[in-house]
């Protein structure tokens, strides 16, 4: 099969297209032949050296996949040959078959194509991971989500909206409009705007439930400074690099917490679980149209190094999508 394989770390050039042998499928998995994937803030660190991937024979990044069963090991109960799935992988989908535990696959709702499914799994099931599963995300609460227009932003705004809780993002000034359109209740320029003011004012001066951070750096103090008491803030991302002085007592007088969070480490029970628990809360609202993967733009696998400039440039609004097949 085709793939995009890292045999040096490094810029978008590194990023090379290779023939490698085809995955099989192990007993309690199926094997996947890939119609889309897409990029993710992981695989950029990845291919830098900064995030190590799994171990694999052939360093192939990719954290999401949607496309058709093709083959099925000998325990598989759930999925035949055929069925339209997507899911999340520890790497391995910038490829054109991956060969996944059958449990990790969800099925596609047919309100989805298969050529945007690719989009779907890694930033909705870290958004609701982070603000329901982590979070305690309900009805009628505020969340505070940064990078507002980003794939986690675009993901946490739709499952906020489709829960009947309220949410503030940031976000540059030319990605507002897609930010309102989803339904974002508040939108702020992290240019112009502070942040923390604005969203003290939307809630009345009591502050938010919950934060959902992929900046870090100075963005974490006054995520304290924006939390309502006993508040949480779940950190999915650290884009602003390096460590920042904190203050931990302002934390205590909050009674707040924070939580650190990445999907790639986990076991593959928890992996399963957290899977399942997705599919049931969130899939229907797939099925009805009410949630949908926002797509920026579309790239084949060979132009994958261009999305990844994309990406780097902070120019996309929503998800990067590679067309692996038909």
């Amino acid at each position: 099969m085709r793939a995009v394989v890292l045999e040096a770390k490094g810029g978008p050039e590194v990023l090379q297209i290779k023939e490698v042998p085809d995955p099989v499928a192990g007993p309690d998995e199926v094997l996947v032949q890939i119609v889309s994937s897409a990029l993710n803030r992981a695989d950029l660190l990845q291919r830098m050296g900064l995030y190590p991937g799994p171990a694999m024979e052939h360093e192939i990044p990719g954290l999401e996949f949607a496309g058709r069963v093709i083959a099925a090991g000998e325990r598989v109960t759930e999925h035949g040959i055929g069925d339209a799935v997507m899911g999340i992988s520890n790497g391995g989908c910038y490829a054109e078959q991956i060969a996944i535990h059958e449990r990790q696959a969800m099925r596609v709702p047919e309100a989805l194509p298969l050529s945007d499914a690719g989009a779907f799994p890694e930033v909705f099931v870290t958004a609701w991971d982070a603000l329901v599963r982590q979070g305690g995300r309900t009805s009628g609460r505020w969340a505070l989500v940064h990078a507002g227009a980003s794939g986690v932003g675009t993901a946490a705004i739709q499952i906020c909206k489709a829960m009947g809780a309220r949410i503030a993002v940031t976000a540059s000034a030319g990605k507002h409009d897609v930010c309102h359109q989803l339904g974002a209740d508040v939108v702020i320029d992290y240019n112009a705007d502070d942040f923390v003011a604005v969203t003290k004012d939307a809630t009345g001066g009591v502050g938010v439930d919950v934060v959902l951070d992929v900046i870090g750096g100075e963005y974490v103090p006054r995520n304290v400074s924006a939390l309502r008491l006993g508040g949480r803030i779940i950190q999915v991302g650290v884009m602003a690099g390096g460590p920042v002085p904190f203050d931990v007592a302002r934390l205590l007088m909050k009674r707040a917490t924070i939580t650190g969070t990445t999907l790639r480490a986990r076991p593959i029970e928890e992996k399963v679980a957290i899977t399942r628990e997705f599919a049931a809360q969130i899939l229907p609202h797939v099925a009805s149209g009410a949630i949908r993967p926002v797509i920026d733009s579309r790239y084949p696998l060979d132009e994958v190094a261009a999305a990844h400039e994309r990406m780097a440039s902070n120019a996309n609004a929503g998800k990067l999508v590679l067309d692996i097949s038909d």
